[in-house]
């Protein structure tokens, strides 16, 4: 979140907004990329001097969004609606795609589902192309009128009121790029009397990072009425109560509370790959198995990857005992111990984020009844429906644009 955004609505509207919710946001997001560089960044000195090393990484905080992003939205996910009408001009039909179409909206509505999940909040927000706007901002529907549907990540959602936990009036920030110039486009949507007012506003940065007001492109008036006592923008949350105060009103992360399990599985993955990384074949041979490059370098007697070899010194100078020392060094490499560990990692890992205790299983093969998978999987049915409320109950809150 732009912290200059933070500071004009605070003039404006006497707010006390704080940057300090997006921060945690910050640091979930690098969960969910994979690297969060405080902790997969092992650093460590070699005797000389300060050293740096990547851990391995299984990228398991967007492996969990994405699972919990299909669940939600799927191609087993259908809309229904009462009005033909309504249903014809949202869903489409053979000669049109409506409004659903004309948006991407179901790989986007997944995408918008995973990003959730890590943010902890998203939405959805409408707004109109190409329609008729008078200069009080009063609009009517023409018949190149387009709606569309913009979807919001939640550092990019600036509530500003919030009611028992639902926000009604909030800001959504976008960036935009004009003619090669970054611009950064604000709208608020405020409740006033029993209509919502949408504010439109496009700022370019100076050098020293301070917005400057910069012209409305010629389609986009500076207010807009909509004429309606529900809101065009729908927040969706995950269904997890949010303990961090000072969230105003936003959700937290589904695996806020898995954080220790992340870099558990990290860990145990990191070990296994080292293992295999250090576990690599060893030869330990004398200086006298060397060959000669002009007199000064000694290399291996072959071009096999220099890693291989090892040169000891032998007894007495390393000078020629009647027969060269060579041995083999074959380190073992763990591999049930690490792939237990792995495992364990991951059944607390899916047991923290909601899917149960056997979400995760790479034990392919195995064959489970009916009544044994429903019990494994109580966790994840009882959980995908508590979400699935919360999408609902958001996208019905999304108001009908009459024509």
């Amino acid at each position: 979140m732009n912290s200059e955004i933070i500071n004009y609505l605070n003039k404006k509207f006497n707010c006390s907004l704080s940057l300090d919710y997006y921060d945690r946001i910050n640091i979930w997001k690098l969960w969910w990329k994979g690297f969060y560089e405080p902790f997969h960044r092992i650093r460590f000195e070699n005797g000389k001097k300060h050293r740096t090393k990547d851990m391995y990484t299984m990228k398991m905080a967007k492996k969990v969004c994405e699972d919990w992003a299909s669940i939600l939205i799927n191609d087993k996910t259908s809309v229904s609606l009462d009005n033909e009408k309504t249903e014809k001009f949202i869903l489409g039909d053979t000669e049109n795609g409506g409004v659903f179409g004309s948006n991407n909206f179901w790989d986007e509505a997944n995408g918008l589902m995973e990003r959730m999940m890590w943010s902890g909040t998203a939405a959805v927000v409408i707004r109109l192309k190409n329609a008729a706007v008078d200069k009080d901002g009063k609009f009517k529907i023409s018949p190149d009128a387009r709606i569309d549907l913009n979807y919001i990540d939640a550092d990019m959602i600036i509530p500003l009121t919030c009611d028992n936990g639902i926000i009604t009036e909030a800001a959504f920030c976008s960036e935009l790029c004009v003619h090669g110039n970054k611009r950064l486009y604000l709208e608020i949507h405020r409740l006033e009397g029993n209509e919502y007012i949408i504010e439109n506003h496009i700022f370019k940065a100076d050098k020293s990072g301070a917005l400057e007001d910069d012209e409305l492109p010629e389609n986009l008036p500076p207010k807009i009425h909509t004429g309606s006592v529900r809101p065009w923008f729908a927040i969706c949350k995950p269904a997890i109560v949010n303990p961090i105060s000072g969230n105003n009103g936003l959700g937290c992360s589904v695996f806020y509370n898995a954080i220790d399990n992340l870099k558990g599985v990290d860990l145990a993955y990191n070990n296994f790959n080292s293992d295999i990384w250090l576990g690599q074949k060893k030869v330990f041979l004398s200086k006298s198995m060397l060959s000669d490059i002009a007199g000064e370098e000694q290399v291996a007697p072959d071009e096999v990857n220099q890693q291989l070899f090892y040169y000891i010194a032998q007894e007495d100078g390393d000078k020629p005992t009647g027969s060269p020392f060579i041995q083999e060094h074959n380190p073992e490499l763990r591999v049930a111990e690490n792939v237990a560990a792995v495992q364990a990692q991951l059944d607390f890992l899916s047991f923290k984020v909601g899917f149960g205790t056997k979400h995760y299983q790479f034990n392919a093969g195995s064959v489970v009844t009916a009544t044994q998978y429903n019990g494994d999987k109580q966790d994840l049915i009882q959980n995908a429906h508590k979400h699935f409320i919360r999408v609902l109950t958001s996208v019905a809150g999304i108001p009908e644009v009459k024509e």
